[in-house]
């Protein structure tokens, strides 16, 4: 993961912690401590990660072995070929998401927390600072909808990818790839979906 998109993801975790009344009002102090917040709440998802991980493979060789012993008493092979299956996809699954979670405190240490910090601060106080506007040009992307009718989450990250667009000068394209990646992380399927719905729409405003 690259220092932009933690910062992203910082950035939405933080959004987050502010009570959404449709006007922010923040000073820079303020969303310091809010970043520190946000950076707690990421550090212990990353470890409640790793347990959710230990406790999958604990089930997935508790699986293996019982496969072992199925294959003692069933003599029926492709029973226990398709156990094994199993176990070894979800052992792959856990493998992917322990190196993808190992990713993040290497990076909040590594890469430098005070440029993370400021391009955190730059898209909170953009979002803040542009709150009305920003939301009324979502809307009209809404097709129908009205942004204030969707999840927090949401809501958030579409206006995340607006400031990405708009105010940082990010390309279309890679704004809308990583808030379709907050998306799959953060929000469910039909969040998603309708998330991609209307970043594609509002590429045309």
């Amino acid at each position: 993961m690259h220092n932009r998109s933690l910062a992203r993801e910082l950035s939405l975790i933080s959004l987050g912690l502010i009570k959404d009344k449709g006007d922010f009002k923040l000073n820079k102090f303020q969303i310091e401590e809010i970043f520190e917040s946000a950076l707690d709440s990421l550090i212990n998802y990353c470890r409640e990660e790793l347990d959710n991980c230990e406790s999958e493979l604990g089930n997935a060789s508790q699986k293996i072995l019982e496969s072992e012993l199925q294959e003692g008493v069933d003599s029926s092979y492709s029973n226990v070929r398709d156990e094994l299956k199993k176990s070894l996809t979800k052992i792959e699954t856990v493998m992917n998401t322990i190196s993808i979670t190992l990713d993040f405190p290497k990076l909040i240490v590594s890469s430098g927390q005070i440029e993370i910090r400021e391009d955190v601060n730059q898209r909170v106080c953009n979002l803040i600072n542009n709150i009305k506007s920003i939301d009324s040009d979502i809307d009209q992307a809404m097709d129908g909808w009205r942004l204030k009718r969707l999840p927090r989450i949401d809501r958030d990250i579409l206006r995340l990818a607006y400031v990405d667009i708009n105010f940082l000068n990010t390309p279309v394209a890679v704004a809308c790839d990583e808030a379709v990646n907050l998306a799959n992380k953060y929000s469910d399927l039909q969040g998603r979906k309708f998330i991609n719905g209307v970043l594609r729409r509002l590429q045309t405003i």
